[in-house]
């Protein structure tokens, strides 16, 4: 591949921490996208079940579809995808979890953090 050819290809990377204020609705969607999922083998659709039902974490997995995320955006494709979830603990106001340090986007304006790249808190 040869620079114009690499330069139409963009890695868009987002982390997200969510609160599950009703795990049991979590739950409960995710065993319905299951369920509704035409694609999905019978074989596996009980393993998702079982994973669903154990994890609120793996039901989340099972709702956010990245190709929702950029499905509306004129003139991109999305060519590749993959996520996963994790239970975290968190303190919103622990270092560890500012963002704009990650980006190098600190408050002395310095790095590479690139348009776009910031910390969106809500709440």
């Amino acid at each position: 591949m040869n620079t114009e050819e690499t330069s139409r290809y963009v890695r868009l990377r987002v982390e997200l921490v969510l609160e599950i204020d009703d795990a049991d609705a979590v739950t409960e969607a995710a065993l319905r996208r299951v369920a509704e999922d035409p694609e999905m083998p019978q074989s596996e659709r009980a393993h998702a079940e079982s994973t669903v039902r154990e994890d609120t974490a793996e039901a989340l997995a099972y709702l956010v579809d990245p190709f929702d995320l950029v499905g509306d955006v004129p003139g991109v494709e999305l060519q590749q995808a993959s996520w996963s979830s994790e239970p975290v603990a968190h303190d919103p106001d622990a270092p560890d979890w500012d963002l704009d340090d990650e980006f190098g986007d600190g408050p002395d304006g310095e790095g590479d953090g690139g348009d776009g790249g910031g910390d969106s808190r809500i709440g």
